[in-house]
């Protein structure tokens, strides 16, 4: 406990899993705590929050019990202003100091509940909820872990000295790499936060324009439980975002921010667990397991987009010839298919004894690293929604009794372009714009509604949505008047 960087955790010596509200409530007397924030995610994916001055024991034990009234109407486009009330109710597992407060303040992430108090069943949150409980009964309790990678640009003024090579900005160290410093500060708030992190580096993507500099950083996660990836990856971009704007500097998420420089996504690392065990590896290779959940993902690819994919810059991204994907394919290591089996652990050989003469050779598998990774979602994502597809997909994969045979038509070798890969020409491409998306979605719905996990309001709601940008045609009009480019990506700049 010592280690875990958040100072509820240390102070109280238990997971953040144990917390309780008697918990909270000593902390925040013991802490001098004044005040007291809600936060939830809306429709557009982005952390909402509700302040409160703590007054008395009473009034905290009130709050703390009984949430407060929000309206839904202003926060889900699906949802009609007539019966619109929502409860939100905090999450003690999820409790945080805010590291931005001149105030000392306590932060929680909230669940919806409904006007009979019931767990408001089209939430993002409780839908991820329903998709892992039908997925750990159709896996005899397996349980469905993922970690995220994030993806963004920083932006302030360029600086005369010590300039980057444009595009070459992978892993660049300072003085080369300017925000160093400033990406590992937000890393160090995240992990006070919750968030449990593996890294972070400066990305590929650098370029000068108008007297500015645009960095790509990327933060990548640790695999945990899917719902705790998706509560982390909502906290951190929040607080990317607000650090940026107490240092003055700007950041973006969008997925394209100008033609022929690196786009940003949100890759998702995937591992399906059982007790300690990793079940994506089987004497020492990929499982049976790893293969159904890629063939789920293979089968649901197309409409899975419908999360991930959410605006019209998506698709700016999502084009031949870069490394991200546009064909519905998986492979070893390779970076151009839609899902990737990245390098593992799984030599049996011991690198640090190896690297370090001192050490004592402990020669043993490091199998439980292997992750599968779903590579074209970028932050325009619904996060929680995304992940209660990715889980939905792998459920499929377990119930399809021709998973082994999806996944086999659906490989391709390292280099996807090689003649020995006949089927590649032949495979399911990706949507090219928010319309396709939303068909696809309503393509495979029922596979999404089915056992009530995705409401059917839900799908109309994102369908309808997706349909507003009236994208049906983005590709060819983008050809005919490429001066669009720009005046979309400074209308999505702030997506998700």
């Amino acid at each position: 406990m010592k280690l875990n960087p958040n100072p509820i955790v240390q102070y109280l010596e238990k997971d953040s899993k144990e917390f309780t509200k008697k918990d909270i409530i000593q902390y925040i007397k013991d802490n001098e705590i004044k005040m007291l924030n809600f936060h939830y995610t809306a429709g557009d994916g982005r952390l909402k929050t509700l302040n409160f001055v703590i007054s008395s024991e009473d009034y905290l034990e009130q709050i703390l019990s009984t949430g407060e009234r929000v309206d839904g109407s202003s926060l889900f486009s699906f949802i009609e202003p007539g019966n619109s009330d929502l409860y939100v109710i905090p999450r003690f597992s999820t409790a945080f100091i805010d590291p931005f407060a001149s105030i000392p303040t306590i932060s929680f992430l909230c669940a919806y509940f409904d006007k009979d108090g019931n767990f408001f069943s089209m939430s993002p949150e409780h839908v991820l909820h329903k998709a892992c409980k039908e997925f750990e009964r159709v896996s005899s309790g397996m349980k469905f872990w993922a970690m995220g990678e994030l993806e963004f640009y920083v932006i302030g003024e360029e600086p005369p000295y010590f300039k980057a090579k444009d595009q070459k900005g992978y892993h660049e160290a300072t003085p080369f790499a300017k925000y160093e410093l400033f990406r590992q500060e937000a890393m160090y708030y995240i992990s006070q936060c919750g968030g449990r992190i593996k890294y972070g580096h400066s990305e590929v993507g650098n370029f000068s324009q108008e007297g500015k500099i645009y960095e790509q950083n990327e933060i990548e996660f640790l695999p945990v439980p899917v719902k705790d990836a998706a509560d982390q990856l909502i906290v951190a971009k929040w607080i990317i975002r607000t650090l940026a704007d107490n240092y003055g500097l700007d950041v973006t998420f969008s997925p394209k921010i100008t033609i022929g420089k690196a786009g940003s996504g949100m890759h998702v690392h995937t591992r399906v667990v059982k007790g300690d065990e990793n079940m994506y590896i089987e004497n020492g290779e990929l499982s049976p397991v790893a293969k159904k959940v890629i063939a789920g993902m293979m089968r649901l690819a197309t409409s899975l987009t419908a999360f991930g994919n959410t605006n019209p810059t998506s698709y700016l991204r999502l084009v031949p010839n870069q490394e991200a994907p546009t064909t519905v394919c998986w492979g070893d290591r390779n970076r151009s298919t839609l899902v990737r089996v990245p390098l593992g652990w799984t030599n049996n050989t011991d690198m640090s004894a190896k690297a370090n003469k001192l050490e004592e050779k402990n020669e043993k598998q490091y199998q439980n690293k292997q992750t599968v990774e779903f590579r074209c979602p970028d932050s325009t994502a619904n996060i929680y929604l995304l992940m209660a597809g990715l889980v939905v997909a792998a459920r499929y994969g377990f119930e399809a009794k021709d998973a082994l045979e999806i996944a086999q038509k659906t490989y391709v070798s390292e280099d996807i372009h090689k003649t020995e890969n006949e089927n590649y020409n032949n495979l399911e491409q990706l949507p090219s714009s928010c319309f396709e998306s939303a068909n696809c979605l309503e393509k495979d719905r029922e596979i999404y509604e089915q056992y009530g996990v995705f409401d059917k309001g839900l799908i109309d709601g994102l369908i309808k949505d997706l349909k507003k940008y009236e994208d049906k045609n983005l590709r060819m009009e983008l050809e005919r008047h490429p001066e669009m480019v720009m005046r979309m990506v400074k209308q999505y700049f702030y997506c998700g």
